[in-house]
């Protein structure tokens, strides 16, 4: 399902809450649907296992010059990404998000930290954002987790939007997405990620118990061995935290 048509309005805009459980807090779209989490205790490490999933782009990206590259989120959600991206890897960080009352709730409640020289988050409709010429070229991990607060369906899901995607990615950059939905068609969502990126440059893991799906698409194919690749997964594991040598064993070419 594509809405690029037509840009969503304030009205249409869910009510934001939050819920605790023990040690990890929620966010909520005004439904029951988990819209992101953080661990009270570690607020920039990444709690879900999904959202981990989403930096699996490190895998093809040298560890000594993460925190010269530019991360990019499209939905804020509740800031995980935007926060280890900024606080634990030191990137340059952009984040879109629609809705300003996710983006307040993530300053009070989920320890989002404000603006500055590397961190910018802009209150807007991503499908229109990115068609900016000044975000083309420039960004180097593209995070894409865009769900209303149905959690049904990604909002934006069209081969001309994930075109529009790979335009924004700088030569080496790579953007991974979460699939997921009662009413979303996997196998059609990773057709239309391969028409805008080419069949080789998608990669995928299995789906998470909860049945999130990430998928990978690189701007220009590579195929590093399994050897460079667990190489990389090390240093990740010892520079982020992240369990990058697990990924490995769930994540593969889609062809």
């Amino acid at each position: 399902m594509s809405r690029k048509e037509t840009p969503r309005t304030m009205p249409d805009l869910p009510e934001v809450n939050f819920s605790d459980s023990g040690d990890v807090r929620y966010l909520h779209l005004g439904t029951e649907w988990v819209q992101g989490s953080m661990l009270i205790d570690e607020p920039y490490d990444i709690e879900l296992e999904y959202v981990q999933r989403m930096m699996a782009g490190l895998l093809f990206m040298a560890p000594a010059d993460v925190y010269r590259k530019h991360a990019m989120q499209l939905g804020l959600g509740s800031a995980a990404l935007t926060k280890f991206c900024y606080k634990k890897l030191r990137m340059k960080t952009t984040a879109v998000e629609i809705n300003p009352q996710v983006v307040t709730a993530c300053r009070v409640w989920f320890k989002l930290p404000r603006d500055d020289l590397r961190l910018h988050v802009i209150e807007a409709d991503a499908s229109v954002e990115i068609q900016k010429p000044q975000h083309h070229g420039t960004v180097d991990l593209l995070h894409v987790d865009l769900y209303d607060h149905e959690a049904a369906a990604p909002v934006l899901d069209s081969a001309d939007f994930y075109a529009q995607c790979h335009e924004l990615l700088t030569e080496d950059g790579v953007m991974t997405v979460n699939l997921f939905g009662r009413d979303s068609s996997y196998q059609q969502s990773l057709e239309k990620i391969a028409e805008a990126f080419g069949p080789q440059a998608v990669w995928a893991f299995r789906p998470t118990r909860e049945g999130n799906t990430v998928v990978l698409a690189q701007r220009e194919p590579t195929r590093p061995d399994r050897a460079d690749l667990l190489l990389r997964a090390g240093e990740i594991e010892s520079r982020a935290g992240l369990p990058a040598k697990k990924w490995l064993r769930l994540f593969k070419p889609v062809v």
